[in-house]
């Protein structure tokens, strides 16, 4: 790796007296356009300008060049000219004229109205904006990201306030002024801003605070509650027990509650950008639905952010990021983040064995299980992220999240297992990503580096333990740190709470397991289970339910359908829509419905409820 690659921000204040000068003016945020104008150093000559196209934690090139428009070029008051690279879109090129010391650069960004995607959907509504600063720079090809010093300023609407980790040297009205920081830095510190807003300082760990800051589209979404504040303050103390250090100055939850803006969490080393639904504080099912993002997304600042695979750590943005080991990056977060959530009070240690449950089933019932190992959705997750939902176990998705649970649940079971309870995962995170701490720093990692830190807490064949669950195709899903932690997944037709939550939250009916068709609530199909009864019938994604046993759909006729076949049923009529043709298929099934849970074996210790007790109440 390049030196460049280790440098902290204090070491690359050093460039600011040749930082690209970057001003942002997002006063028209409500009409979802933003102005930039960038003053880059330059030489006379030939020379490359390239918009950031792989986005750290996004896993692909999602950079949003097509809302790059109005492009102005100028130098020494004149205009120069610039054409586009014909293969590499995020590619500008220019000649610098002779005489001229540095490139005026302008253009707006406009941020889309479609909340699909990631950062690169919908960021701002008539209320509030969420900024992220790779979409507005351009930067020269060559130094490396780390190299590259900007100082940037920021014009927020009139009366908004805004929360973010980059430091300030000053600010005026709705005028910010940052200090100057390396390019990875800058897009690694993203801004929240509104006409809502809210900050609550959650604790300090020494010098280091921690901030949530809530905007919202509007000031009842934002009354959040003292025992939610506190539950987010268990968790700021309880992910510092678990690492044993800190690897950021400070650190600022950017928590969005909006209807109209991307729905995703995405990690940056010292805050998150954390976006939900408007009423996610005040609405139970919402706010259980949501209760792991927090913490999934503050671990990543240990794990993604100061340990990284090194094949995710690239000199700029321009080049691919290898997503091999996601099931380590994405995997053991998904699963500490569950784990902190449960710790913190976020979920109940019921909550925990529902969602491991939810996630045991789904996983284990897939039919692309057959043919697709867990490690090619990792090597894929580029393709994967916007593939479509039909037919969805048969194809596998982004897995390597909540195969990544079990896989990191059933390594933690088996460290107790083996040291007879002295010794578990905990020990393995405090050592693989501890350290002094303090300050944003990166420390990459390979596959044998995870499996020494692991032989080094408990030895074992990690190796092998990897192979059979990560890059062996498994036809079911592995439930050894379920069932060997003292509990088994089983089916009965009682939903649970966080079933319930779930559904409310999708507005829909999963009958997966039992008919094998996941129905949003106005009937359309989202997904049939490949090789189920649904399927066998005839039914297909994006068709329509019109009527159940000859009586016009509703969730709840359907369910009680479904409910039938326990007793004297065997079949069920459905009149469905497809295109513009309508056809009455008959669903052979009898069982009733079938939702998965967990139960305790008493053979065996109850190691679950061992892994969620807190751990700042033990220090």
């Amino acid at each position: 790796m390049k030196k460049a690659f280790f440098l902290t921000f204090a070491a690359c204040i050093t460039f600011a007296q040749d930082a690209i000068r970057l001003n942002v003016d997002a006063s028209e945020a409500p009409k979802r356009i933003f102005h930039v104008h960038l003053t880059i150093p330059a030489k006379p000559g030939p020379m490359t300008l390239l918009y950031p196209e792989w986005i750290p934690g996004e896993h692909g090139p999602t950079g949003p060049v097509v809302d790059l428009v109005g492009l102005r070029i100028t130098a020494n008051g004149q205009t120069v000219a610039w054409r586009r690279d014909s293969t590499n879109m995020f590619a500008f090129h220019v000649t610098v004229p002779a005489g001229a010391g540095a490139l005026d650069v302008a253009f707006d960004q406009i941020s889309p109205p479609d909340t699909s995607g990631f950062s690169s959907g919908a960021s701002a509504t008539t209320e509030l904006a969420v900024l992220n600063w790779n979409q507005f720079v351009l930067y020269p090809q060559g130094p490396p990201a780390a190299q590259l010093s900007f100082q940037a300023n920021l014009k927020v609407p009139e009366s908004w306030r805004y929360g973010t980790a980059l430091p300030i040297a000053r600010e005026s009205a709705n005028q910010i002024e940052f200090q100057p920081a390396p390019l990875n830095t800058l897009i690694d510190s993203p801004v929240s801003t509104g006409r809502h807003y809210k900050t609550i300082e959650l604790g300090r760990d020494g010098e280091i605070a921690h901030y949530l800051h809530l905007a919202a589209d509007s000031d009842r979404a934002i009354e959040i509650s003292p025992e939610q504040i506190e539950k987010y303050k268990n968790l700021v103390n309880e992910a510092g027990a678990l690492f044993g250090s800190r690897h950021y100055r400070s650190y600022h939850f950017l928590y969005t509650l909006s209807d109209h803006v991307a729905s995703f969490g995405l990690e940056h080393h010292e805050s998150s950008d954390d976006r939900v639904r408007e009423r996610a504080l005040l609405d139970e099912s919402a706010a259980k639905a949501t209760a792991d993002l927090l913490p999934h997304e503050f671990v990543h600042s240990w794990n993604g952010k100061f340990r990284r695979p090194a094949g995710l750590v690239t000199p700029d943005y321009s080049e691919p990021m290898k997503g091999d080991l996601l099931w380590v990056y994405e995997g053991l977060t998904q699963y500490l983040g569950e784990v902190l959530a449960t710790r913190s009070g976020l979920f109940t240690p019921q909550d925990f064995r529902d969602e491991l449950a939810m996630v045991a089933a789904d996983l284990d019932r897939k039919a692309g299980r057959k043919w697709r190992p867990l490690a090619d959705t990792a090597t894929a997750a580029q393709l994967l992220y916007s593939a479509r939902g039909d037919y969805s176990d048969y194809r596998r998705g982004v897995d390597y999240y909540d195969e990544g649970t079990l896989i990191w649940l059933e390594a933690d079971v088996t460290i107790r297992n083996l040291s007879n309870g002295r010794r578990s995962l905990n020990d393995f995170c405090r050592s693989f990503h501890g350290g002094p701490g303090g300050k944003p720093e990166l420390k990459p990692y390979t596959l044998e580096d995870v499996i020494a830190g692991l032989n080094a807490v408990q030895a074992y064949d990690w190796a092998g333990f990897f192979r059979a669950r990560v890059t062996d195709v498994a036809p079911h899903a592995p439930l050894g740190g379920i069932e060997n932690g003292g509990w088994k997944l089983v089916y009965d037709s009682n939903r649970s709470a966080l079933w319930r939550d779930f559904e409310d939250e999708r507005r829909g009916t999963n009958l997966m397991y039992s008919i094998g068709v996941d129905v949003k609530e106005d009937g359309v199909i989202e997904d049939v289970a490949y090789g189920g009864p649904a399927e066998r019938a005839g039914l297909a994604p994006d068709s329509k339910i019109i009527a159940v046993n000859n009586r016009q759909f509703t969730p709840a006729i359907l369910r009680e359908a479904v409910q039938r076949t326990a007793k004297d049923a065997q079949s069920i009529d459905l009149l469905i829509k497809n295109g513009e043709y309508y056809s009455v298929h008959r669903l052979e099934y009898q069982g009733g419905e079938k939702y998965p849970h967990l139960q305790r074996d008493e053979s065996k210790a109850d190691l679950l409820s061992k892994i969620v007790e807190p751990l700042s109440r033990k220090m």
